[in-house]
């Protein structure tokens, strides 16, 4: 697996992973805002994609659009192909996404699913995020589906603190 900055030639293959996910997001692949913040994290060098060594086209891992403004970091959207679930490309992801942008002391946060939702344990993102060191916070406004959400937070020591 390789994991590199996303271009703009892997736009459809973003697509489609967003068009596995709707029935838990709601609608993206055809939403006007969805592709303008993939675009536009393209733009900003802010993208990543998860790729099988060797391939091409529009098959794609997974996907993550990350916020790098200081102090506060966001996941802004992270989504693994249905196939490659479990497989360690989510961790991989965040770990190059953390390597590139996020220097100590900061913070990462992420709205994900709240543990009412059918999304929750389905998609392992809540086990996902807890694994990686993020911590449940404050329940926000529901997604655009209706479903429940809930911030997660990570704190990140500095440089010096992780030695």
């Amino acid at each position: 697996m390789i994991v590199r900055l996303a271009e703009e030639q892997d736009f459809p293959g973003l697509l489609s992973l967003a068009a596995q996910v709707e029935h838990w997001f709601g609608p993206m692949v055809e939403d006007a805002g969805f592709h303008g913040a993939v675009h536009e994290h393209i733009r900003r060098s802010t993208a990543l994609v998860a790729a099988s060594e060797g391939s091409s086209g529009p098959d794609l891992l997974g996907g993550l659009l990350f916020g790098v403004k200081e102090p506060t970091h966001h996941v802004d959207w992270l989504v693994i192909s249905e196939q490659a679930r479990g497989k360690g490309v989510g961790r991989a992801l965040m770990a190059d996404a953390m390597r590139r942008w996020v220097r100590g002391p900061a913070r990462i946060e992420v709205v994900t699913f709240g543990a009412d939702h059918p999304g929750a344990s389905a998609s392992g993102a809540r086990v996902f995020y807890e694994r990686l060191g993020f911590v449940p916070g404050e329940v926000v406004g529901p997604g655009p589906e209706g479903g429940s959400r809930q911030v997660f937070r990570q704190a990140v020591p500095s440089e010096a603190n992780r030695r």
